[in-house]
C-alpha cells in the first residue's frame, strides 16, 4: 500500500478509535492491528503529530507502578475526522467505480 495513503488511513483510524474512548499507545496499536498492519514504532510518531496539530490531548496516570500516557481526541480532532470522512467517502466512490469497471471487463 502506498505510504501516503496508509498514513492518511492510520490518522483516520487513530482518531476514530479515540473518538470512541480515551486510550494508551499499546492498546491503540493492538486495536489497529485488527484492521491494518501497524507497529508501535509506526504509531507513536502519528500520535505525536496528531497531538502537535491539536487533534489529541494527553494525560498521564499511574499503572502498575509507572506512569502511562493516555490520549484523547480534542474538538479539533473531531473536526479533522469529519473532514477526513468526507474525503474518504469520495475515495470510496472512486474505488467502487474502478472495481465495477474491473468486474465488468
Amino acid at each position: 500500500m502506498d505510504a501516503q495513503v496508509k498514513k492518511g488511513l492510520l490518522d483516520a483510524c487513530v482518531l476514530t478509535l479515540l473518538r470512541r474512548e480515551t486510550s494508551y499507545g499499546y492498546r491503540i496499536t493492538a486495536n489497529l492491528q485488527q484492521i491494518i498492519d501497524v507497529s508501535e514504532s509506526t504509531l507513536y510518531p502519528i500520535l505525536r503529530r496528531l497531538e502537535q496539530s491539536g487533534c489529541l490531548a494527553t494525560f498521564q496516570r499511574p499503572h502498575n507502578g509507572r506512569m502511562r500516557k493516555y490520549y484523547s481526541i480534542t474538538p479539533e480532532g473531531k473536526r479533522r475526522l469529519t473532514v477526513m470522512r468526507t474525503e474518504w467517502n469520495e475515495v470510496v466512490k472512486i474505488v467502487h467505480f474502478v472495481l465495477e469497471e474491473e468486474i465488468g471487463a
